[in-house]
């Protein structure tokens, strides 16, 4: 994937801890943070600002998932247990679900077949 492709679209972050995935509640319900990357900005780079500025958490984007369309989902390592004060989400729109309770979340097929082969069992 090209720069171009990445700076056009928008990239999720799939931030998994413990077995449980971070969600945030978006107007057509829960779903991963997501947004647009800057100038120049990498998908990696990109889920990590989104999640800092939606919830808080510290978190390195490590891995890009294959792309769909114009959405690119980048798999985060969570840095801190605890979000920091800047979130511009509320708390209330911010949530851990455990990854078998995620069916109902805005999830594209590449991030639930991630999901379903990290399951713990």
């Amino acid at each position: 994937m090209t720069l171009e492709q990445v700076a056009a679209g928008t990239v999720e972050a799939v931030v998994g801890y413990d077995g449980q995935l971070l969600l945030v509640r978006r107007a057509d319900g829960w779903g991963l943070p997501s947004g647009a990357p800057g100038p120049a900005e990498t998908a990696e780079a990109t889920a990590a600002r989104v999640v800092y500025e939606l919830t808080g958490y510290l978190v390195d984007g490590s891995q890009t998932l294959e792309p769909q369309d114009t959405v690119s989902a980048v798999v985060c390592q969570l840095l801190t247990e605890s979000p920091s004060d800047g979130a511009s989400l509320p708390p209330e729109d911010i949530r851990w679900t455990p990854f078998t309770e995620t069916t109902n979340a805005a999830l594209s097929t590449v991030v639930r077949t991630y999901l379903d082969g990290h399951t713990p069992v």
